[in-house]
């Protein structure tokens, strides 16, 4: 098991936050799976994001690859609060009370928005600790069944027999955390901020303000891939102002223990950020039609059998005056001038992806991802500042295999998550993930 801050994810497997945990059917899978120790959300803004066809995912043939042009969740924050608070008051499939956690990711393009949507899930963690604390004494963790809530209290189990078989979680408002999404790369004219990380600062503000006004609360924040070196020392630098000292009387809010760290003992010093994800895709990466392979189920590819094109074997199209004779030859006249790109709009297109560019993921992200993952594991190991060096790296990018993800634990990753897997072959992939497939 491994601990992060108050959430407690055993295996330390997690799905990271993508296309594929977007509605309550996707999550529900997700948390039922016992290969997955937590379950984190797609990325919700307040209100929604706006998605349409241009939205969407090609995979690669050779290999575990994808490349997305998916931007934020199309739900606002509120259904995800339904959902979550679903997961977490109804009894798993053998009968016990979830104690998987749920991370709710979010963003917002202003500190003002950003805080109310904290509100909002520090809300659905009050009404958690209500839902409990009503129905047995606090500290015995019992979701209230089906049975409990269809039959007279004179004929409902009593809480003795509810909990002989479950073990007690203490709060269970810390099944629920924040990650922030810095990091999409895939929204028009709004660049990752966390590529130049000071224009986080007001983000970071707000999560900072609401920790420390709850302590309990465990907050994530989800990087992009960083290419060179003095970007690592940046992030570790502002994450690091945050810390502050604390005095040995400060206790979790609705908990009766102190916060301690893993081995029990009392912290002199906090920050707020418990983990950082490394990391999302990497942006501005291109597929051509012929190097991705595509759903037979989805018809939204295929032309118009009246049209000059056709579509070809492997769901690639085609024409009489083959489609890429519009990308250009190479010729021996230097006189020539340099060939143009193809435009995305041109029919049928050349790329795998409407938009022709997308955020990269798996297999030929890895060796980035450990790259990412190895050097914030170093820098924190060897920060002067405790809190720092209780923050945790999640492993992203490129998990497709038990392999894989002891890579990412031996570069430094207490947890390891995927999505592109994820997208092919369903919660299967968190049993490929465990070796057992």
């Amino acid at each position: 098991m491994v601990k992060v801050h108050t959430l407690h994810i055993e295996p330390p497997v997690v799905n990271a936050s993508c296309a594929w945990a977007s509605d309550y059917e996707q999550l529900r899978e997700l948390y039922d799976s016992p290969h997955t120790g937590a379950v984190i959300t797609r990325t919700a803004t307040f209100n929604g994001f706006s998605e349409d066809s241009s939205n969407t995912v090609a995979f690669a043939k050779d290999s575990v690859t994808s490349v997305n042009s998916y931007g934020y969740s199309p739900h606002p924050l509120s259904n995800y609060l339904d959902w979550v608070y679903t997961l977490l008051t109804t009894p798993c499939l053998d009968g016990s009370p979830p104690t998987k956690p749920v991370i709710i990711s979010i963003t917002a393009s202003t500190p003002t928005v950003l805080a109310e949507m904290v509100d909002n899930i520090q809300t659905l963690r009050k009404k958690l600790r209500a839902t409990y604390s009503a129905s047995t004494s606090f500290g015995e963790f019992i979701p209230p069944s089906p049975s409990r809530a269809n039959h007279a209290s004179t004929s409902a189990p009593s809480t003795s027999t509810l909990t002989a078989h479950r073990p007690p979680i203490h709060d269970p408002a810390t099944l629920v955390g924040i990650e922030l999404n810095t990091s999409c790369p895939n929204i028009k004219d709004a660049p990752p901020p966390a590529y130049t990380f000071a224009l986080l600062v007001p983000l970071l503000d707000v999560l900072s303000s609401a920790f420390y006004a709850d302590p309990s609360l465990t907050i994530g924040l989800k990087l992009p891939p960083y290419l060179y070196s003095t970007r690592f020392v940046e992030v570790i630098r502002f994450v690091h102002t945050y810390t502050r000292e604390i005095r040995p009387a400060v206790f979790m809010s609705g908990s009766s223990h102190q916060l301690a760290d893993a081995d029990g003992h009392a912290l002199r010093s906090l920050n707020p950020f418990a983990y950082l994800a490394c990391t999302n895709t990497l942006g501005s990466c291109l597929f051509f039609a012929d190097q991705a392979f595509y759903d037979p189920a989805d018809t939204s590819r295929l032309q118009d059998p009246s049209s000059d094109s056709m579509m070809m074997d492997d769901g690639r199209a085609s024409s009489p005056a083959s489609s890429h004779s519009s990308l250009g030859s190479p010729t021996s006249n230097s006189s020539t001038p340099p060939p143009q790109p193809p435009s995305p709009s041109i029919q049928p297109s050349p790329f795998a992806l409407p938009p022709g560019l997308g955020g990269l993921g798996g297999e030929s992200l890895h060796p980035i991802s450990l790259g990412n993952v190895y050097q914030f594991a170093r820098l924190l190991a060897a920060h002067p500042d405790p809190a720092m060096r209780r923050v945790r790296v999640f492993g992203i990018g490129g998990v497709t295999s038990a392999a894989a993800a002891a890579r990412m634990r031996a570069a430094g990753a207490s947890v390891v998550g995927c999505a592109t897997l994820l997208g092919r072959e369903g919660v299967r992939a968190f049993e490929i993930i465990a070796g057992h497939s």
